[in-house]
C-alpha cells in the first residue's frame, strides 16, 4: 500500500503543472489577486479546474483520478456541489511497473509515449449553476503555434536556476506566467522554459500541483481558454524539476471541441 500511495505522489508530482519563475525577476510581478481570474477552480488539497459554462468545470483528468470521491470544489472561495464526474474514455492512468522502470533507469521515453497517447481530460457537472462568476469563453481555433499563452495556478513554484523539490508545497499563492507555444498538433500544445536571455518579460514554467489550471491565448480583447495544464517532460530539464529548458505540455482544447459539447448536452460519445 505504501509503495502504491508513492506511486500515485510521484506520478501526480510529473503530470502536473504549476508556475516556476525567472530567476532575475521578482516573484511579486508573477503574483495574482483571485479575483482577477475568479473562474479558477481549487480542487479538494491540489490541482485545478475551469469554470467554462454556469454548470460546467473543465480540467485534466489525472487531476481528479487519483482521488476517490470530489463531492465539491471551490470557485471564487465558495463550495459549490459536484452532481456527476465524466472523464474521457481516452484517459490512460500510468501503470506502477512503468514508473518503476523510470525511476531506476531515468529513461522516460516510453512513459511520455503513454502520456502523449491519453486523453486526459474531464468534465464536472455541478449541482447548481454558478451565477456569481462569469465563466470563461473557450478558444476554439487550432493555431496554437506561436501564440503567447498566460498559465495561472496556485502549485509549487521556483526558480529556472534551482527548480524545486518534489516534495515542495503543491497549494501556495496564486501566479501567472506567460510563455510561447512551442509545438502544437493533437491532443496537445508544448512550451519551453526559456533562460532570461531568450525569455519573455514574465516568462514562467511548469512545477508540481495545478493540473487542469487555465492556459490561457488573447483573442478579440480577452484571454480565453486553449489548454489545461497536464504534465512536463522530466528528461528535458534533468532529475531536477522546473529548470530552464523543461517543456510543458498542455492539453489542447481545440481537439477536443466536439467532446465537450457533447457531454454538456448529455450526449457523450
Amino acid at each position: 500500500m505504501r509503495q502504491m500511495l508513492f506511486f500515485t505522489f510521484f506520478v501526480w508530482s510529473f503530470s502536473t503543472s504549476a508556475i516556476v519563475i525567472r530567476d532575475d525577476t521578482d516573484d511579486a510581478k508573477y503574483r495574482l489577486q483571485p479575483a482577477e481570474f475568479p473562474a479558477l477552480a481549487d480542487m479538494p488539497g491540489e490541482g485545478h479546474g475551469v469554470l467554462i459554462a454556469p454548470h460546467w468545470v473543465i480540467t485534466a483528468a489525472h487531476a481528479i483520478s487519483w482521488q476517490t470521491e470530489i463531492k465539491q470544489v471551490s470557485i471564487a472561495g465558495i463550495p459549490r456541489d459536484v452532481e456527476r464526474i465524466v472523464i474521457h474514455p481516452g484517459y490512460k492512468a500510468p501503470p506502477p511497473p512503468l514508473l518503476e522502470q523510470a525511476l531506476a533507469s531515468w529513461d522516460w521515453t516510453l512513459f511520455r509515449v503513454l502520456l502523449a497517447s491519453s486523453d486526459d481530460i474531464a468534465l464536472l457537472k455541478l449541482k447548481q449553476p454558478v451565477t456569481d462568476v462569469a465563466a470563461v469563453l473557450r478558444y476554439k481555433s487550432n493555431d496554437e503555434y506561436g501564440q503567447t499563452v498566460r498559465i495561472i495556478g496556485k502549485g509549487a513554484t521556483g526558480d529556472g536556476i534551482d527548480g524545486y523539490e518534489f516534495s515542495s508545497a503543491h497549494r501556495t499563492e496564486l501566479r501567472q506566467a506567460f510563455n510561447k507555444v512551442s509545438s502544437a498538433d493533437g491532443r496537445w500544445f508544448c512550451y519551453l522554459f526559456d533562460k532570461p536571455a531568450n525569455a519573455l518579460p514574465l516568462e514562467g514554467g511548469s512545477g508540481s500541483g495545478d493540473s487542469g489550471g487555465p492556459v490561457l491565448i488573447k483573442a478579440n480583447n480577452s484571454w480565453q481558454l486553449a489548454g489545461l495544464t497536464s504534465w512536463t517532460d522530466l528528461q528535458s530539464s534533468g532529475r531536477t524539476p522546473g529548470l530552464y529548458g523543461q517543456v510543458s505540455c498542455n492539453v489542447r482544447l481545440s481537439h477536443y471541441q466536439q467532446w465537450i459539447q457533447s457531454v454538456m448536452q448529455d450526449k457523450p460519445q
